[in-house]
């Protein structure tokens, strides 16, 4: 392999385990909000826009700092994930699991053309974190915004971690996450928990916004595709299991990154492959162990 192929190769996996790394903050999303409710929240993928969206008004129409308004703008979407479960949710909570998935597409359609009202359908520019002179490694140009990414997505690891193995709100959550109704029984407050974990996992989806947009840029629509991906890293790696959504969305972007280096129509298609995929495997796994009983 020669040093070019070598930069192009490494150039590849860095955009992968890039855009992999977002992928993996919206399956954590997802993976929080399922442990504790049971429910899919296909509305994650919104918050993620709603993280670049909000950057962007709030540092172009209110001349904030940058800081600032990506700090207002994670708790701002925090806010929109708590009201969707209190407002929406926690009334329909005995309804059927598919009922209350459709309820969450329903919402997630609402905050996008809330979105697309509010700001326009144009795609908005959210200056970086550090600058955007790319910083050369053997041969690969990688921008600041890179680094940011990938070092925020570590540090949001390691305090979910932290936060759920250390604390005594998230053994309330794992407790939740493991059996509902006898953590109910021992005193955690379970309708307390799914709003927290609505707030937790639509700020987790803001940040995820927020570091994402000066690569990409904000746009009403881009919580659709984030969402489906996320979703799809969170199959990948077990519906309810967080080491599992990290690794599923980082192999996502890795995978998404290759395939489009052959050809850039893969991009969204490979995704679209390895969800059915999945659900195909699951579907055939769970037939089988029927059959045996």
């Amino acid at each position: 392999m020669t040093a070019e192929s070598a930069g192009q190769l490494l150039q590849i996996v860095v955009a992968g385990v890039t855009i992999g790394s977002i992928y993996a903050i919206v399956a954590l999303g997802f993976t929080i909000i399922f442990n504790v409710t049971g429910i899919i929240n296909f509305a994650q993928g919104e918050f993620v826009m709603l993280g670049g969206m909000l950057s962007w008004w709030m540092i172009g129409r209110f001349h904030l700092p940058p800081a600032l308004a990506f700090a207002l703008a994670i708790a701002m979407t925090a806010g929109v994930g708590l009201g969707l479960e209190r407002l929406a949710i926690r009334p329909a909570r005995s309804a059927p699991p598919l009922s209350l998935i459709i309820l969450t597409v329903g919402a997630a359609t609402v905050i996008r053309g809330v979105a697309s009202i509010a700001w326009g359908k144009d795609a908005q520019p959210v200056p970086a974190f550090s600058g955007e002179a790319p910083i050369h490694v053997l041969g690969a140009a990688i921008v600041p915004q890179t680094l940011w990414v990938l070092g925020v997505t570590l540090a949001i690891m390691a305090v979910l971690q932290l936060l759920l193995s250390s604390t005594m709100l998230g053994k309330a959550l794992r407790a939740c996450s493991i059996n509902r109704r006898a953590a109910g029984l021992v005193g955690v407050d379970s309708q307390r928990m799914a709003a927290l974990s609505f707030a937790l996992s639509a700020g987790l989806g803001a940040i995820g916004g927020v570091i994402i947009a000066p690569v990409t840029m904000a746009s009403y629509d881009a919580g659709v595709m984030l969402g489906l991906k996320g979703f799809t890293a969170a199959a990948v790696g077990g519906l309810g299991s967080q080491p599992g959504a990290v690794i599923g969305g980082l192999a996502l972007g890795v995978l998404e990154s290759l395939g489009t280096a052959v050809r850039s129509e893969y991009k969204d298609a490979i995704a679209l492959v390895l969800l059915l995929a999945v659900l195909l495997l699951r579907s055939g796994r769970a037939g089988d162990a029927a059959e045996e009983r």
